[in-house]
């Protein structure tokens, strides 16, 4: 039990690490590469969703109760939905990066 939750919690961290690295490259690029910054700002997304996701799997492990079930599954569905977004999101805009590169490279 405490290696899964070990595993948890380091999930919790990295997600909300990778989620601030994904954030602060979205506010330096450029404002000539919106798309850049768009792709961005879905992979933040995708790692804010995989924060929320494990959080409520690490409340379902430490604590049992009845509101503990409804908020952790709460959690889940919205951060699984929100990883599947921004991961669609993520992939729409990494087709275009390389020619909004070309185009700016003046």
């Amino acid at each position: 039990m405490k290696t899964i939750n070990f595993f948890l919690v380091f999930f919790i961290v990295a997600s909300g690490v990778f989620y601030f690295y994904f954030k602060t490259r979205q506010f330096r690029t450029s404002y000539v590469f919106p798309i850049r910054k768009k792709m961005f700002a879905s992979k933040a997304g995708s790692f804010l969703g995989g924060l929320l996701f494990f959080f409520g799997i690490n409340q379902l492990i430490l604590f049992q109760g009845v509101a503990t079930y409804l908020i952790s599954g709460i959690f889940i569905i919205f951060g699984a939905y929100i990883i599947y977004f921004n991961t669609k999101a993520t992939k729409h805009y990494k087709q275009f990066v390389d020619e909004e590169t070309r185009l700016n490279e003046n």
